[in-house]
């Protein structure tokens, strides 16, 4: 079950998985590019994937399409 909107979902990340993911999101962000540079970077996106698996118990068929285009709407700019 999804965490109500009305509530944050705090993660955990290491002070290494934090710097190697904000160096690939601020990069992202300079040059609109996702490309990992270093296998650092791959394996901190894998790290993270499984905390979100670990913490949001979605389901993975049937009304997970529906999931996630809701939480897509609600995040694009208006």
């Amino acid at each position: 079950m999804l965490p109500s909107l009305e509530n944050a979902l705090s993660i955990s990340l290491t002070p290494d998985e934090a710097v190697v993911l904000f160096e690939f999101v601020r990069r992202f962000s300079d040059t609109d590019t996702l490309s990992i540079e270093d296998q650092a970077e791959e394996r901190a996106l894998w790290n993270l994937c499984c905390v979100f698996e670990k913490h949001l118990n979605l389901p993975m068929e049937g009304s997970y399409a529906d999931i996630l285009k809701m939480a897509r709407e609600r995040l694009r700019d208006e």
